[in-house]
């Protein structure tokens, strides 16, 4: 096979190009409505997951290595270095399954995009508040065409793609945060693409596989740091036939699409189709819990009333989340689906209170989650993925009723977005199980109000726990 040229760079170039030379003026209004609201929610997600076991591992450990005491560790009065403040932020917003989803794309935006822009709002003055939306737009838009580009076939093959796709949203919104100009954009991302790593195995029940989204950050970090030195990245390390990121991380030429890189861009905004979650577990596994619900609110019953509930989705679904439970770690739990399934028939629920290492063996949870079956429907998966997490449950009650519902995608979807009191309800809940309500307030003001901030730093300031 022979290598592509390395003039022949036009999908990194041009995303480059379109990170580069973004200005706030460009971004519609919804864009920029929706981008404060997507950051709120990580950053409740970030300061809730401040005070997890893993969490607390990486937080002892760096704190031990590193004296820097330059960018706060959000939710704590730790300081560290930038790239490792950025990795365990991003751990933190990942850390309990409640983060955004671009679903089509397949990655949690927030999570790599925000801890390494806020990073070098931390460490660099003068960024303003309307230049950090401007940079985080930048990283939510490019993350999740790269995930488009690659199809569901990426995870499906067990690349976990928060993971792999997460270094070019972290590089772009980084890049765009140093005011880097396109050519050096194009380094930021090749030194950013060349670090992707992510194993989908780390969801039977590793730590590690929180700590993905972090690691892509930093590295998204790293590439835009070193690029704005001099140091050179792979010119065209999405283009390459040999040793590029879609060559390399997709089985076959004809299971990636080049062009989707920079279809539309500018003009179709990604940062509009993130998805929001209400419940504490994967998002794979919202829509049905959904289906559940409606199916309860029509014709009320309870775990004992189910005599099997049968699932059909996609094959993401079935490969991602539908494998028989087996008590491992809390990771294992809120990414199985009979097991969120059976929590939400016990408890009504299926939000932080349920996930508990006492729970996690739980007789009863996994009596019912035997119930539970997940289907493959080719039609489902043929639809591809703009339709990977659309479902269609099958109830049957021990009496004999039989009821059915398809979803197409949970709450808080892009089509049918959660209003902004549902997303303001989610970040207070979650961020005063760490810090004061008062602080809080304060949080949720800046973030909604950075457009007029003079000093966007403001808002890492306000992230660090006060001594």
């Amino acid at each position: 096979m022979s290598t592509t040229a390395l003039s022949d760079n036009r999908y990194t170039r041009g995303i480059a190009r379109f990170v580069s030379e973004l200005q706030y003026e460009a971004i519609p209004p919804e864009v920029l409505t929706r981008i404060k609201l997507l950051m709120l929610d990580s950053i409740g997600c970030a300061i809730y997951g401040a005070d997890l076991e893993w969490t607390r591992i990486l937080q002892k450990t760096l704190t031990g290595l590193d004296t820097t005491q330059a960018c706060a560790v959000w939710g704590t009065p730790y300081k560290l270095s930038a790239p490792h403040a950025a990795l365990v932020n991003g751990t933190q917003v990942q850390g309990f399954e409640l983060d955004d989803v671009h679903r089509q794309g397949v990655l949690h935006v927030g999570a790599v995009v925000l801890p390494a822009l806020v990073s070098i709002a931390e460490t660099r003055r003068g960024m303003s508040g309307r230049d950090f939306l401007t940079a985080a737009v930048a990283g939510y838009e490019i993350g999740p065409r790269v995930g488009i580009c690659m199809g569901p076939e990426h995870i499906a093959q067990g690349w976990h793609s928060g993971a792999t796709l997460g270094v070019f949203s972290a590089a772009a919104g980084a890049a765009r945060g140093l005011g880097l100009d396109v050519d050096r954009t194009v380094h930021a991302l090749g030194i950013a693409g060349t670090q992707s790593a992510g194993l989908m195995a780390a969801q039977y029940g590793a730590m590690v596989k929180r700590m993905h989204a972090g690691r892509a950050s930093q590295s998204g970090l790293y590439g835009a740091l070193f690029a704005e030195q001099g140091f050179t990245g792979i010119l065209n390390v999405l283009e390459s036939e040999y040793g590029g990121f879609c060559t390399t991380f997709s089985r076959s030429q004809d299971r990636f699409q080049l062009d989707a890189l920079t279809a539309d861009l500018g003009q179709v905004w990604q940062t509009m189709g993130v998805a929001l979650k209400f419940y504490s577990c994967v998002g794979s596994n919202h829509s049905t819990l959904d289906a559940i619900r409606a199916m309860q609110a029509d014709h009320a019953f309870g775990a004992e009333d189910v005599e099997k509930i049968l699932v059909h989705g996609s094959q993401v679904t079935m490969d991602h989340v539908g494998w028989k439970y087996e008590p491992q770690g809390l990771t294992s739990a809120q990414l199985n689906l009979p097991y969120c399934v059976a929590t939400w028939l016990l408890d009504g629920d299926c939000f932080v209170d349920q996930f508990t290492e006492d729970k996690v063996a739980d007789p009863d949870r996994m009596r019912i989650a035997e119930k539970v079956h997940v289907a493959h429907d080719p039609e489902i998966t043929a639809k591809g993925s703009k339709f990977r997490h659309k479902v269609r449950v099958e109830v049957t009650l021990r009496d004999g009723t039989h009821m059915e519902r398809t979803v197409e995608a949970g709450r808080g979807n892009e089509k049918n977005f959660a209003s902004e009191s549902d997303i303001v309800e989610k970040f207070e809940k979650l961020a005063t199980h760490v810090l004061p309500r008062d602080h809080v307030e304060q949080i949720r003001d800046c973030v909604l109000g950075l457009d007029k901030l003079a000093d966007g730093g403001a808002l890492a300031r306000l992230l660090a726990a006060r001594g």
